[in-house]
């Protein structure tokens, strides 16, 4: 049998908290979820390590050494940072919204500092972030020239920590479409700087399954990993103008919404070798797809989908997969024996 490209599968492990503690979102949940499904990575985003639920960018230096002791429990490591970061305004104008805006100055010097110190803590060489807001109602294209400046610093900062910064395609950004984040990655040009695909932050604005196998090919060149999450629209939906993330309620796994994820993943099986290289060469172990289904929820800064969603989503993406030929890995008895030390 031919040699098929390979991915290593990931997840936010906060959407695996259990549906009556979603608020707790404790570690010890988060990872028993994960490795009952056969999963060894995780993004971390937002939890529990004793001390309440947090954001990862505020976990203590006694928090992190808790999770990295459960890590090492229930056999899971780091794929991503899951951070905010580039989730804050452009500009300090009030435009409506409750978005934060704070200096770029001491935005570089605390926030994105923090997360490169959280990557080295957590052993992991990816950090996701986002392109910026603009001013509501703004053409995004007005405000490129500030976004790739900061962005850019942004980069080489993470570059100078020897780590690689992942540009989420997300509603209401500068970088909303894959043709804008495309346009922001070739006028940044940084090795240190990729791009993370997401079809439903695309579907969630109109755009229809051909729309989003096009965005995704404009984001070809500057590729680093996926983000796994489908949406279903239950009437059609005019693309244009902003998107309220709180009302979305039709998330769905991948081999049931708008997305066509089997021509994503068609596509994406072809660019798989290459960039495989491209990652390793800077330290990532692989290609990552990371599951983020929002299956009961989702907003601006997070979703959930409970242990059981996880799993549905889970299967879903293995069927999606093993359909297109993309191999992955999930724990076995070897792994499990391996473990115990037999």
């Amino acid at each position: 049998m031919a040699d098929h490209p390979r991915v290593i599968l990931s997840g936010f492990a906060d959407e695996a908290a259990h549906p009556t503690q979603q608020a707790q979102k404790s570690a010890e949940q988060q990872f028993a979820a994960f490795a009952a499904l056969g999963l060894q990575y995780y993004s971390i985003r937002f939890i529990d390590a004793g001390s309440g639920p947090k954001n990862v960018m505020q976990l203590s230096k006694t928090e992190i050494q808790k999770v990295r002791a459960l890590e090492n429990e229930y056999g899971l490591n780091v794929s991503s940072i899951g951070s905010p970061i580039g989730k804050v305004k452009l500009l300090d104008i009030d435009d409506g919204t409750k978005n934060q805006y704070v200096p770029f100055e001491k935005y570089l010097a605390q926030d994105v500092h923090k997360a490169c110190e959280l990557a080295h803590a957590l052993e992991c060489k990816l950090i996701r972030g986002f392109s910026f807001y603009p001013p509501r109602g703004d053409d995004p294209r007005d405000h490129l020239p500030q976004a790739v400046d900061q962005l850019g610093q942004i980069a080489e900062a993470m570059h100078r920590s020897d780590l690689t910064f992942g540009l989420e395609v997300e509603t209401n950004l500068v970088g909303s479409s894959g043709h804008l984040l495309a346009e922001i990655h070739r006028q940044v040009n940084h090795p240190a700087m990729v791009l993370v695909f997401d079809a439903a932050n695309l579907v969630v604005q109109g755009f229809s399954a051909d729309d989003v196998l096009d965005e995704f090919l404009a984001m070809e060149p500057g590729l680093g990993w996926l983000h796994i999450k489908d949406y279903h629209h239950p009437k059609p939906v005019q693309r244009g103008g902003p998107v309220d993330e709180d009302m979305l309620a039709n998330f769905v796994p991948a081999d049931a919404g708008d997305s066509a994820h089997e021509q994503l993943l068609r596509e994406f099986r072809r660019l798989l070798p290459k960039l495989d290289r491209k990652l390793r060469r800077r330290g990532v172990p692989g290609v990552f797809l990371d599951l983020e289904p929002h299956l009961k929820g989702g907003g601006q800064f997070g979703g959930f989908s409970g242990p059981d969603g996880m799993g549905v989503a889970l299967r879903a993406l293995c069927r999606v997969l093993d359909y297109v030929q993309i191999d992955y890995h999930l724990r076995d008895f070897d792994d499990v024996k391996a473990a115990r030390g037999f």
